[in-house]
Parts: C-alpha cells; structure tokens; sequence
C-alpha cells in the first residue's frame, strides 16, 4: 500500500460486484451479518434507482482503482436523508476514509436541500458508533430484529 490516495467518485454499475464484495467483507468481521428479514440488502441489486435517481447519492472511495470504502444517502423525505451503507475495507480501516465518506455526503446532503440526516447502525459496530458521535449523532432509539442481538 505504496499510495493511500483516496479518491471519491460517484458509484457506475461496473462497481457492483464489488461494492457487494467490500459490503460483506466489512460487515462479516463485525458479526453484523445477517440473514434475509426487514434489513436485507437488495437495495445493492439496483443502486442507480434505489439512492442515486431517487433524491440520494451512492458514492465509493477508491486507491488505486480499488474501490475501498463506499457510503449512500437516501431520502426519506423532502426534508430528512438517512446515511447508508457506510463500509471501509478491513485493510483501509483508521485511515480516516469513513470520516471522509461522511463528510461527502453530509456536504452531498446539503447539496440536495436536507435538513436532517439519520443513519444506523449495529451494536457491535462500535467503530461506527464512535465515529458518529465524534460527528454529533446521537442516538435516538434501539430496535431488535427477531430478538437478535446485533
């Protein structure tokens, strides 16, 4: 890992097989993955429609070509996004590329009129929660699925 450029670009269809790569790579560690239910991912089959033609944006952060970190926003309403999809690759982790996807889209966010972001995430993603926090999330409820967990 010679060059650590991050650059951020907006997600093309090519980068499908692997922004679902880099999604399981991410989360397995974690122990947040998780069967199909209510927290499915089909949102990656067509994320052209499902964020970027629909008031949101799907952006990937690549070093040398490699697509190494990814994040989403969605619209949720004429005023409020939600944060997506936040992954960094294991190998790229505290490199402050996650802090770099936020503040993307947070700034794509304002960009598109939103007054309100919320996001997230599993309670063993502690990485994450840390990093939302240094950035003035704070949390707002605790939902279980199936009684898991996670």
């Amino acid at each position: 890992m010679d060059d650590l450029t991050l650059k951020i670009r907006q997600y093309q269809s090519s980068d499908n097989n692997a922004i679902w790569k880099l999604h399981r790579l991410a989360l397995e560690p974690t122990g947040a993955m998780l069967p199909g239910g209510p927290w499915n991912d089909d949102d990656l089959n067509d994320v052209q429609s499902e964020y970027i033609d629909n008031g949101g944006d799907f952006i990937v952060g690549t070093v040398n070509r490699r697509i190494v970190c990814m994040g989403a926003l969605r619209k949720k309403s004429e005023t409020t996004a939600e944060i997506k999809r936040m992954r960094v690759h294991p190998d790229f982790q505290r490199k402050g590329f996650g802090q770099k996807i936020l503040n993307k889209l947070e700034e794509k966010a304002r960009q598109l009129g939103y007054a309100k972001l919320c996001l997230d995430t599993t309670t063993k993603q502690i990485p994450a929660q840390k990093l939302y926090e240094k950035n003035g999330y704070k949390q707002t409820g605790k939902t279980s699925y199936a009684g898991l967990d996670i």
